[in-house]
């Protein structure tokens, strides 16, 4: 029982990502490198908030101090990615030519948008891979969910919080590159606000003495919200429109591309 949630938990919070990488990403190998560096920049992040948590010994055991630190730390490796990439543009348009003599952008440097799906799927995967590995170690068994008094859905929480969280990372990705290309700051704004929202309501799904059991649908249902809104979000200011969702579901050969 303890495999078969193991492997619905992670095909949960990676399926969607997985097969994103696999048709977007995997066979274009600059795609590639600016996803590994992109995790590389969380990563980054992820070991400034360690360090200030270590720092600060008073506030160890506060969970929001580590949170809120963490949050900023993201968006601040965010913007640098972002001008690091910027500075990059000719470089990358070097390597991506064919020859010398091709006087043709390619259409990933050209296309700021597509770098910026990139990064984020980049920022999300190394995100969802932190919260979730741990969990799947101690959920591959053996073991009964529940045992201790803990809630059985617990593990199923988590996949869904998982996957919530790759997906918005990949839609603030978009938000935010667009927002400083365009500078127009609200949208960076909107992207910093809703992560520190969508993060400090995972604060609900801890025990408390006043609080003997974890809010999991008050933490679920607002992410998703915000989920659904950053993705409508990237796909206009990625040059969607309602035309581009009517022909998705036309069954007819054809060709689109982003403006």
């Amino acid at each position: 029982m303890t495999i078969m949630e193991f492997f619905g938990c992670t095909f949960i919070s990676y399926g969607l990502p997985f097969a994103m990488f696999l048709f977007t990403i995997a066979r274009d190998p600059l795609r590639v490198i600016v996803l590994i560096a992109s995790g590389f920049f969380w990563l980054l992040s992820l070991l400034l908030s360690s360090l200030l948590w270590f720092a600060v010994v008073p506030l160890r055991d506060q969970l929001a101090f580590g949170l809120v630190f963490s949050v900023i730390f993201q968006e601040g490796f965010r913007f640098l990615f972002y001008k690091l990439l910027r500075k990059a543009d000719d470089g990358l348009q070097k390597v991506s030519q064919a020859n010398e003599d091709e006087h043709v952008m390619p259409r990933d440097i050209s296309n700021k948008h597509i770098m910026a799906y990139v990064s984020g799927l980049g920022f999300g995967i190394l995100s969802g891979a932190f919260s979730i590995v741990n969990v799947l170690a101690d959920m591959a068994g053996p073991g009964t969910i529940g045992i201790y008094g803990d809630s059985q859905y617990f593990f199923i929480t988590t996949a869904f919080l998982t996957l919530c969280f790759v997906m918005l990372h990949t839609f603030w990705g978009v938000i935010f590159f667009n927002g400083l290309d365009t500078k127009r700051y609200w949208m960076i704004a909107y992207v910093g606000v809703t992560h520190m929202l969508v993060s400090c309501l995972t604060l609900l799904n801890q025990r408390t003495d006043s609080r003997p059991e974890p809010l999991y649908l008050a933490t679920l249902i607002p992410a998703y919200i915000v989920m659904v809104v950053s993705g409508v979000m990237a796909f206009f200011v990625a040059g969607g429109s309602v035309q581009n969702i009517k022909a998705a579901f036309v069954c007819r050969k054809g060709r689109y591309e982003i403006d």
